[in-house]
């Protein structure tokens, strides 16, 4: 998941000097790379109208006790303003002064001559909340000494004026967690030079780093590069202005000038830091070790927690101090009587932070980074310049020195670049020696190169780059994908493909009226089991939710998660189909049959795979379409059959038939009163039929539902029948019309084929079009009625030859047909 770094266009330009660009163009620069732009944000808007003042008097109100009256100098006069802050600095202080006409956007104040206690204030005294630099503030903006009084804000301190850029930043740049990284992206893409930040001279004091603290790297595999630099003699206090405006911009509230300044080389370098009052540091010692199961330690937030055997945490001679790259303890932090200080700046693998971060539920800006790789080259600078800081801004005197505790670092990759696979890949011939400047701007290094082809250097702030591709996908993000031009390749005509069973069942199923759903192939076990699905074959170890927890053995669950859902939102009708694989506990071959599965490569030992059944299901549920005029009816049982046989007889161009099968094992999910098999040439192919009321209450779909499930694998084994040419009649038909009471037992197809058998060669088709039941029907009986057509069986075969048939032929083979129905299931004629 991406993440949002926000990242300051004024600190971009002191490390990138020549850099120009406004924060839209820089914006549009880095989402054309690759770092989406997602806002800016302007800090300090219209402060160009305040300025620095200097108290000259304080003098009381005349008739608010909490009040006082502050003449203040502009340099060009004199103004008197009513002020309620309790740290009005004594005449001589600097402060910032709004006069009345000022608009202060980030509280959206127009300032205008109003008495206070009867004395007109003449302005205000700004505190930063009301500048918008920071989010709360105590009192009013005290300015540091040697400011001209009268001079606009931004132009005494530039720093409070900013233009800062939301980036989203993908897991695999975790160099753009930095605005070193930042500024090496921009200047290669905006092809300037750039700078690392500078330390300036440091304070030193005569001692000994190692007499003063033992590190003890005890896990050089989690924990490949510890190391250490000590300052003394500091003084905490509150960071310098820039300081804090810097990290407030940020979205990092400022609390110390030791800890600003680790937060500072966050945002600065990308890379976690931490410091330790040393005092605290039982036994002057840090020992690098896995915790023991259920050890107790307090991390910062002041939550404690049980350690297990696979944390890594830093600890003094005593226990745990810093649960490594996560989280530091309450029993070493900074205080305010702090004065002397370890510096922490390691490399831990990713695998094992991520892992922590996890076990425990704590993700933080140091987790994140370390998580998806810091740069482990940059430990020994980050740690220089740490200290030049503590030494500037806390007045520190640093130790000379480093302590570092190394392991085996990663190895950096050795990668050649052709310049005739950048072209091919890229569909363009770029020059080549300007594609290896791009990789040096990047901080790649070009250990040999010439015309044909270059060996490239991994990077340690790169991590993602590690095969020739990449370096092509370098190349053209910072030359810009809009430069490369677009051409369709030449493609060789082809015939069309063949959609397979799938894809023609599909086709089909839209003709009808049904509508896809792509579902997942991942399902609740409790669903499968609610629908008497088979047992899932296939369990994830660590699944996201329980809601995707095993492969499915049937495809009604995501459908039917579907149809809870629109129901929810209103939809009532909705007629779905679904196409895919289930994945089914393996079966044994037949013998001499070979069962061909695809294995994953290094599946070797994962033991048999479950076997891919292609599948398809439709539910059908609410009230019909209704294209014109009527009272909506609800889908019911006939329409789950209907469209069960027009489908399979329009893929196959073969008869389907459907029997009742109510109270069988794979039926247990239907209603038993409408529950059916599909069958083709005696062979079941699918089930049709409404949802056991059970099954609608556990899944809480709110109402009843038709559905319809078919097994493509015994479609594909049945084939299709090629279509034979019939031409038209060119004789009349003749009809008879006949409805036939029965028994409720009876089945309409089998009544069906009693007539047409009986009728004989006359009997060109026999269709259902009515049932009844109810009026003066007996109870238990139904009336069926059938439309049968009668022709001369030669009008196909032998045009030529054929006759109209005569009334008395018709009567004859139609009472025949009347007659075996009687004589079968006891049928009457209705009256």
């Amino acid at each position: 998941m991406a993440r949002l770094m926000r990242i300051s266009l004024r600190w971009l330009q002191q490390l990138v000097p020549g850099l120009q660009a406004s924060a839209e163009e820089l914006g549009e620069r880095l989402t054309a790379s690759g770092l989406e732009l997602d806002g800016i944000e302007r800090i300090g808007a219209g402060l160009e109208a305040v300025r620095v003042a200097e108290v000259r008097r304080i003098e009381p109100h005349p008739s608010r006790d909490k009040l006082r009256l502050v003449t203040v100098s502009v340099g060009d006069g004199e103004q008197t303003v009513v002020c309620g802050a309790s740290n009005v600095p004594d005449p001589g202080g600097l402060v910032v002064l709004a006069g009345i006409g000022t608009h202060l956007p980030a509280v959206n104040m127009t300032l205008e001559p109003r008495p206070i206690g009867g004395v007109v204030s003449e302005g205000m005294l700004c505190s930063e909340k009301e500048l918008g630099l920071a989010e709360e503030s105590e009192g009013i903006l005290i300015l540091p000494p040697g400011l001209a009084p009268g001079t606009a804000l931004p132009q005494a301190l530039p720093e409070c004026q900013d233009w800062i850029l939301e980036v989203s930043i993908t897991p695999n740049r975790p160099d753009a967690l930095g605005h070193v990284g930042v500024a090496r992206e921009a200047a290669a893409l905006f092809d300037l030079e750039w700078k690392l930040p500078e330390s300036a001279p440091e304070r030193s004091v005569n001692q000994d780093l190692a007499g003063l603290v033992r590190i003890d790297n005890q896990d050089t595999e989690r924990c490949p590069h510890y190391g250490a630099r000590a300052v003394l003699g500091v003084k905490i206090g509150p960071s310098p202005l820039w300081l804090q405006w810097r990290l407030h911009a940020l979205g990092i509230r400022p609390i110390s000038n030791v800890v600003d300044v680790t937060n500072l080389l966050l945002m600065e370098f990308g890379q976690p830091m931490h410091a330790f009052d040393m005092k605290l540091l039982r036994g002057n010692q840090v020992v690098i070790r896995r915790a023991v199961d259920d050890e107790p330690f307090r991390t910062l937030d002041g939550v404690d927690r049980k350690l297990v055997s696979d944390d890594l945490v830093i600890c003094d001679a005593e226990g745990p101090v810093a649960l490594a790259g996560v989280m530091g303890g309450e029993n070493t932090e900074i205080r305010t009587d702090t004065r002397d200080v370890l510096l922490e700046c390691a490399y831990f693998v990713p695998s094992g932070v991520r892992r922590t971060s996890r076990r425990h539920g704590l993700s933080t800006e140091s987790s994140y980074r370390f998580e998806r790789g810091v740069d482990y080259s940059q430990v020994e600078r980050v740690l220089d310049r740490a200290a030049s800081l503590l030494c500037e801004l806390a007045e520190g005197s640093a130790v000379p020195g480093a302590i570092h505790a190394k392991g085996t670092l990663p190895d950096l990759p050795r990668i050649t670049l052709r310049h005739a696979r950048q072209t091919a890949l890229l569909g363009i011939d770029l020059d080549f020696n300007h594609s290896l400047e791009t990789l040096r701007r990047l901080g790649l290094e070009v250990v040999e190169a010439d015309a044909s082809q270059a060996q490239v250097q991994g990077a340690a702030h790169r991590p993602d780059i590690g095969r020739e591709v990449d370096l092509i996908e370098e190349v053209a993000r910072v030359t810009g994908l809009d430069a490369i031009p677009t051409e369709l390749p030449a493609i060789a005509p082809q015939r069309p493909r063949d959609p397979g069973l799938e894809g023609k069942l599909s086709s089909i199923a839209a003709s009808v009226g049904l509508s896809e759903a792509v579902t997942y192939a991942f399902v609740s076990e409790r669903e499968l089991d609610v629908l008497r699905a088979p047992k899932p074959a296939v369990r994830l170890l660590n699944p996201l939710t329980e809601e995707r927890s095993v492969l499915r053995t049937s495809l009604l669950p995501g459908l039917l998660e579907a149809l809870r859902r629109a129901r929810r939102r209103g939809e009532q009708s909705l007629r779905l189909f679904s196409v895919g694989p289930l994945f089914l506990a393996p079966q044994p071959a037949a013998q001499g049959e070979t069962r061909q599965r695809i294995r994953p490569l290094g599946s070797e030992d994962l033991g048999q795979l479950p076997e891919e059944r292609s599948s398809f299901a439709a539910v059908l549920a609410g009230p019909r379409p209704q294209y014109l005029t009527g009272k909506p009816q609800r889908h019911d049982v006939f329409d789950a059959k209907g469209t069960a046989v027009e489908l399979v007889e329009r893929l196959l161009n073969r008869q389907a038939l459907v029997e009742a099968a109510a109270g069988q094992d794979d039926t247990r999910h239907l209603h038993p009163r409408g529950a059916g098999y599909l069958l083709v040439d005696g062979q079941r192919i699918g089930r049709i039929g409404p949802l056991h009321p059970d099954v609608v209450d556990a899944l809480d779909l709110d109402g009843d539902a038709q559905v319809i499930e078919l097994d493509v694998v015994a479609l594909e084994e049945l084939g299709a029948q090629r279509p034979k040419f019939r031409p038209i009649p060119r004789l009349p038909a003749v009809t008879r019309d006949v409805a036939l009471v029965v028994g409720t037992d009876v089945r309409a197809g089998q009544l069906r084929s009693l007539i047409s058998e009986a009728a004989g060669e006359l009997c060109e088709s026999v269709e259902l079009f009515d049932s009844f039941v109810g009026g003066d029907l007996p109870a238990g009986h139904r009336s069926l009625a059938f439309r049968v057509v009668y022709r001369d069986p030669k009008a196909a075969l032998d045009p030529d030859n054929a006759r109209t048939l005569t009334d008395k032929e018709v009567d004859k083979a139609h009472a025949r047909a009347v007659q075996q129905a009687e004589r079968a299931v006891g049928a009457t004629l209705r009256a």
